[in-house]
């Protein structure tokens, strides 16, 4: 089955970390000093992508777990009032829901200070209910920190076949960060997840990366020919296009916005790209919202406050102009 699965066959499914996330409202360096801060947020790429898919009426689940806090209860309050299924989703009596402070730099460049690994965020696995949602899920979207987290890739090593089985598709966000690339298990299951993706959605470099060579005309043509369906390369200030077999590319240039807070951009531009070609839009609609996605969430602060539904969308596509 190559991308997309119909939203009919079952809901989209990703797989990862939830957190809140708290921001520094000053530009600096760091937290070695106090300062104001203003949050919690509900965030994680895999929450802030399924929160875009649900709000744009895609059915849509997410696999995770969060502590038995407010913090917990904050993304899973926001999830369903989202239309994301959380039955999925465990609640730990011991561990607190992860968290990240952010600071922007002057030069827009971010700091972190994350509660990741020894928090809820990474105590989940295969279950019976995983197990159950998997079995009636129609797509399987990847991110990038996903294939740094052991728990994370069980779910999605054993959920992967079973989607493709009965007639699914398969997208992937690399979101290569560089300090992912300091684990050996990284690049192998980097390689997986492009050899056994229908859409890939890489940014930048990583679209290289992805086909293992330099040239990026090249690049795009060794995946097509490699297997992928479709892929839609974020491009940042210059749009976005996509790339299909047989098929001209299709641009779309992004929208002139002032931005507020970059997090979660590129998640919310992959949650409405996936739901639109899934509910059956033609490629350059479903491109079209996904850039208007990704530029309305930067305009909001907080990872997923600007993630948009379909009529808000329309509204931000007929009020804002293109970058020139």
């Amino acid at each position: 089955m190559s991308f997309p699965a119909p939203d009919s066959l079952g809901p989209t499914l990703c797989v990862g970390e939830i957190l809140v996330e708290i921001v520094a409202t000053t530009p600096g360096c760091g937290f070695r000093a106090p300062q104001p801060l203003i949050g919690p947020y509900p965030s994680g790429a895999p929450a802030i992508f399924m929160s875009q898919c649900g709000r744009l009426g895609g059915a849509a689940a997410l696999v995770g777990c969060v502590g038995d806090d407010d913090f917990g209860q904050l993304n899973l309050d926001r999830l369903r009032q989202d239309g994301v299924e959380t039955g999925a989703i465990g609640i730990d009596p011991e561990y607190p829901t992860g968290s990240a402070f952010v600071r922007y730099r002057p030069d827009g460049q971010r700091d972190f200070v994350f509660n990741l690994a020894k928090s809820a965020a990474a105590r989940f696995g295969w279950t019976a209910g995983t197990e159950a949602l998997c079995d009636r899920a129609g797509h399987l979207h990847v991110m990038g920190t996903a294939l740094a987290m052991a728990s994370a890739w069980e779910v999605i090593d054993r959920a992967l076949p079973r989607i493709k089985a009965r007639g699914g598709s398969v997208s992937f966000d690399p979101n290569l960060r560089k300090e992912l690339l300091r684990d050996p298990d990284i690049l192998p299951r980097f390689a997986r997840m492009v050899a056994e993706c229908d859409l890939l959605l890489p940014s930048g470099a990583e679209l290289q990366q992805a086909a293992g060579v330099e040239d990026a005309e090249a690049a795009v043509a060794a995946l097509l020919q490699g297997g992928v369906a479709e892929i839609a390369l974020k491009q940042g200030e210059a749009g976005a296009t996509v790339y299909r077999r047989d098929a001209p590319p299709v641009h779309s240039q992004a929208f002139a916005v002032e931005e507020i807070d970059p997090t979660g951009a590129g998640d919310c531009f992959g949650g409405a790209y996936v739901t639109c070609r899934r509910l059956g839009l033609p490629v350059a609609e479903a491109l079209t919202y996904a850039c208007a996605a990704g530029a309305r969430n930067v305009t909001r602060r907080g990872p997923m406050e600007g993630a948009g539904t379909r009529a808000e969308l329309d509204a931000f596509i007929a009020a804002t102009g293109y970058r020139a």
